[in-house]
C-alpha cells in the first residue's frame, strides 16, 4: 500500500515527507508504548500512535520505519516534524481513534506485522 493511500484512507493530513507519498508500506502497527514497538516491529511497517515526543521519531529510525501516522488528532512538536523531515520519515495526522485507523487499514489490506 502506497503512503498517498493510507493518507486518503484515514483523510490524514500530511505535515512533512510530502515527497514520500509513492513509498510502499508493507505492515503497521498501533501502540503508545515504543517499548512494544522496539519488541515486535519488522518490515517497513507504518506506525499509528497518540504519542507525541521525540521519542516517537528516534523509535521510527532505529525501526527503519518510513511512516507515522499520529491519531486522536495529535499532532507533533516542531522539532519533531524536523527529526523526521531529516531521516526521511512521512509524518501524518489523523482525527481517527486509533482502532478506527487500524481497522480501515486492516480492512483495506495492510496486514499487521508477524510476531
Amino acid at each position: 500500500m502506497k503512503i498517498s493511500t493510507l493518507k486518503e484512507l484515514l483523510d490524514a493530513d500530511i505535515l512533512c515527507g510530502e515527497e514520500f507519498l509513492d513509498r510502499d508500506v508493507h505492515s503497521a502497527c498501533g501502540s503508545d508504548m515504543m517499548s512494544d514497538v522496539l519488541a515486535f516491529v519488522k518490515d517497513q511497517a507504518v506506525l499509528m500512535t497518540g504519542l507525541v515526543n521525540l521519542q516517537v521519531i528516534r523509535t521510527a529510525e532505529m525501526m527503519d520505519m518510513i511512516c507515522i501516522v499520529f491519531v486522536r488528532s495529535k499532532r507533533p512538536t516542531p522539532d519533531m516534524v524536523e527529526a523526521a523531515r531529516e531521516s526521511g520519515i512521512a509524518l501524518l495526522a489523523t482525527n481517527k481513534r486509533m482502532y478506527d485507523a487500524c481497522g480501515t487499514l486492516y480492512t483495506n489490506g495492510l496486514t499487521g506485522t508477524k510476531i
